[in-house]
C-alpha cells in the first residue's frame, strides 16, 4: 500500500513526483520546477505577458517540463487577511486547473518577495516561485 503525503486536507497522491510552480503577478508570472524525491526547487525564470496572452507561455512550460501537478503562491497580508491579489491568484489557479487538468495545490507565499529581495535574487520573480515550491516540499515533508 502507498502512502502519500497530506497537503493541507488534500491527500498527495505518490505518483505526483515533479511539480510547476507559479508566483502570478499583475506583470510579471515567475516559474519554478521542482522533484518531490530530491524535495529542491529550482527558479525557471518568468513570463511577462498579462492576462490571457500568457496563457501560450504557460501552455509551453507545461509541455516542456511535463509537471504531474501545479503549484500557485497565493498572497495574504500579513494577519492572513485575503485583498484583490489573493483572489487574483486563486482565480488564476482555477484557471489552470481548469485548462490543464493537473492538480494544482496552493502555497501560502505572504514572505517569499520579501525573502527573495533580501537574498538578491537576480530574477525576484522566478526565485519567489522556487521559494513557494520549496515551502509546498516542506509542508509536504510535515
Amino acid at each position: 500500500m502507498s502512502v502519500g503525503a497530506s497537503i493541507g486536507s488534500r491527500q498527495l497522491a505518490p505518483h505526483l513526483l515533479s511539480f510547476l510552480a507559479f508566483d502570478p503577478g499583475t506583470r510579471r508570472t515567475g516559474v519554478a520546477v521542482g522533484n518531490r524525491l530530491l524535495r529542491q526547487a529550482s527558479p525557471q525564470g518568468h513570463l511577462t505577458a498579462q492576462g490571457d496572452a500568457r496563457w501560450p507561455l504557460i501552455t509551453r512550460c507545461i509541455q516542456d517540463w511535463q509537471p504531474d501537478a501545479l503549484v500557485v503562491g497565493v498572497p495574504f497580508h500579513p494577519d492572513g487577511a485575503a485583498h484583490e491579489n489573493t483572489h487574483r491568484a486563486r482565480r488564476f489557479a482555477r484557471q489552470l486547473q481548469g485548462r490543464y487538468g493537473l492538480p494544482v495545490f496552493e502555497v501560502d507565499e505572504r514572505y517569499s518577495t520579501t525573502e527573495a529581495l533580501a537574498n538578491r535574487a537576480a530574477d525576484v520573480d522566478a526565485v519567489s516561485a522556487s521559494i513557494i515550491l520549496q515551502q509546498f516540499f516542506q509542508e509536504m515533508a510535515a
